[in-house]
Formats: C-alpha cells, structure tokens, sequence
C-alpha cells in the first residue's frame, strides 16, 4: 500500500490517509460570517472525494480580525448552529474536519471592520489596501488572546475535530512572529522570545478552556518574503521547536505574506486581468503595472517548501508536520512522506479543481493532479466571487 494511505494520528483523531485540504478562504460564507449551503456542499465534496482532514478556510475569532467580505465568523455564539451543520454534513460524508481560527491584523481595511486595522506596529502602510494600522495596546492583545479561546471553545460545541491556528500568510499571529512586522521595544517584542508570546498566550489559552484532548494546530511561515527580514527557515525552525515544547499537535508550514509577497504563496501563473478587476478604479492602472510585473517569476516549483520543512521536520520530534506548497505528482508526495520528511501531504488548488482526487489516487486512475496552477481560483478572492476552479478549458465536474 502507498504511504499516502496508511493512517496516522494527530492527537487523538485518527486521519485515515495522508491528505490535507489547506486552508483557503472561500469566499462562500453569508455576509454576516454565518455559514451558507455553498460552503456546506463544497467540504462535504472534499469528505466524499477521500481527503483525510479538512481544514476549513480562515474563521475570523473578533470584529476586528475580519479581513474578507463573505469569510467566515466564529466570534459570536449565533454562529454555531451554522458550523455545527457544517461539521455533520463532513461527518456524515466520513470526513475530519478542522476549524482554521485567524484574526486578520493589518490585513484588512476601516471599511470592513469599521475602525483602523490592528497591527503589532504601526509600521509602513499596506501595499494592497494603503492603510496604516494601529499599534495594539496591552488591552487589544487580550482581548484577541481571549477572542481566540472562547472561539476554540465554539469549535468544539460545534463538534470540530480540531483547529488550526493561522500563524502564516501576514494575518495577526504571523505579524508579531515576524521581524518585519513586529517592532515593538516591550515584552511582545524586540526579541524571538517575546515576539513567540503572543503565540504562546492563544495556545495557553485555549488549552484553558477546551479538553484536554482536543487537537490543536497551527500553520506557520517558513518564510515571509517581505521587503526587509522577516521570518526566515531558521528562525521558524527555532519557532515550531517552541511549538512542539508547548503540545502542539501538528504543524503546517507555508510561506508568504499574502499583502506583500502573494506570489511566493501560490506559485505558478500571475492572472493579471483577474486580480485587477477587483481594484478600486483609481487602482488599476498601478495595479496593472505592478501585478504585470510579476508575470513568468513565480514558475511552480514542485514542493517549494520542503526545504524549509527538512529543516523543521528533526527539531520538532514525533509532531505530525503537514507540508504544502505546489505538490502534484504521486510519485514526489509519496518519496516526502516516504523519506520523512513530512507526515502529511497538504493541497489547496488542486482540491479545488479535482475535489475527489483523493480517491482517484487511491484508485490507480491517476499518478499526477490535473490542475495547472493558473491562480484563477485564488484570484476570485479579491472580487469577492467564490473560489472555484475558473480555468474554463479544463474545467472537471
């Protein structure tokens, strides 16, 4: 049997295969967070198609973290009837499910949170939204460490198997684990350690609050790619070894801050006309320049983050670690696992273009994805359409 079929535990669910739906924001969610029938039908696809745990895209834990118009919410108890259908119909398709919980930081605009976004400094303006964040007090850390637990604790009522804290992608954790985001001269700055705080804080936290055996993961930045140092592979690995001290239960390692270098993110094709459509009309035509000036440098590299992962996979013992990042064929997810590099295999847009492809691997009917990596689907985001599959020459039902 392929290594990518034999189970493994994370905490004390057991995950039937080695396939992971990565995070990704669907774009799906009704205007008030609250979950849609949309959003239900397309992770209850991903549990009919084989995939071994779900994780849902970014669940916004306050107000003030919400950094998409239709993303989901889980700051409010009138949320959990939504998520806890959610999670039945997942189950019901014999599926694991996972909630993703992230504040969006800087992130995000005044228009959509209604006040100035939240930063760990008040360095720069955003080079998307052209906003200048505020510096959080002592006061707004709590509080967003305690948005964080009470929301882990709505995961649970809602019958999740899991969460997932989003450390990656320049959201609020990212923000004050990194050197370019976090500024700061006081205790939640100016050293590894301090900026580790903010982190250690949530994940003490929710352990206050959940049962004790209940998963908790974390998505983490190998590299930020940002104009000036920010998270680089060593200090992630000095990052996830911390992590695996504190219990955390698995570790997904990604790259890129997605304000600064959306790019490094998702290689592969830069779908200019796509992504400045959903400009300001004052926007586009720098946005046209800018974004067409990244065109054929982001070439898919298969497995772009595994070197960062061999660094992190021995200082993190026997923590499950999930790897994504550009993984297509068979063949290469199975010599990562195979050579213990990494314990799970973690996909975004391949899923989103081929939601039972998981089956069809265990099948023998294919030894390649068939998504091409054209970035149409992630473009959906910023014009507000939900993310599906928009490469129309080769669109699979």
């Amino acid at each position: 049997m392929s290594a990518l079929f034999y189970p493994m535990k994370i905490g004390n669910v057991e995950i039937p295969n080695r396939f992971v739906n990565s995070a990704t924001h669907e774009c799906m969610a009704k205007e008030t967070g609250e979950i849609s029938d949309d959003l239900i039908k397309r992770y209850e696809r991903l549990a009919r198609g084989g995939v071994g745990l779900i994780i849902t895209g970014l669940m916004s834990v306050h107000p003030s973290g919400r950094a998409y118009k239709y993303q989901t919410a889980i700051h409010h108890d009138r949320m959990i009837p939504g998520l806890k259908r959610l999670v039945d119909a997942v189950h019901q398709a014999g599926g694991r499910i996972a909630f993703q919980l992230a504040h969006g930081g800087r992130q995000t605009t005044k228009a959509m949170i209604g006040q100035t976004p939240l930063a760990p400094s008040s360095r720069g303006r955003d080079p998307i939204n052209f906003v200048k964040p505020k510096e959080m007090t002592q006061a707004d850390i709590m509080e967003v460490v305690k948005a964080f637990g009470t929301a882990s604790k709505r995961a649970v009522e809602a019958g999740a198997d899991a969460i997932q804290l989003h450390g990656a992608h320049g959201y609020l954790i990212s923000e004050f684990l990194s050197p370019f985001f976090n500024i700061r001269k006081d205790s939640w700055g100016g050293s590894d350690e301090n900026r580790f705080r903010f982190l250690k804080e949530i994940y003490q936290e929710i352990k206050k609050v959940v049962p004790a055996s209940f998963p908790v993961l974390i998505k983490l930045n190998t590299n930020d790619y940002t104009p000036k140092e920010g998270i680089t592979p060593p200090l992630a690995a000095a990052y996830s070894g911390w992590m695996a001290e504190l219990g955390i239960n698995a570790l997904e390692v990604s790259c890129g801050a997605t304000n600064y270098s959306y790019m490094n993110m998702c290689r592969g094709d830069v779908p200019t006309a796509e992504l400045v459509k959903g400009l300001s009309w004052w926007k586009k035509p720098i946005g046209h320049l800018m974004i067409g000036k990244l065109e054929g440098k982001y070439d898919l590299a298969e497995g772009y983050n595994l070197e960062a992962a061999k660094l992190i996979k021995p200082v993190i013992g026997d923590t499950p670690l999930m790897l994504v990042g550009g993984l297509r064929t068979v063949s290469h997810m199975e010599y990562v696992l195979e050579n213990n590099y990494a314990d799970f295999i973690s996909m975004s847009r391949p899923f989103i273009r081929e939601p039972f492809l998981v089956n069809k691997i265990k099948e023998g009917k294919l030894d390649k994805v068939s998504c091409v990596s054209c970035n149409r689907c992630l473009a959906a985001v910023p014009n507000e359409i939900p993310v599906y599959c928009y490469n129309k020459s080769q669109i699979l039902r």
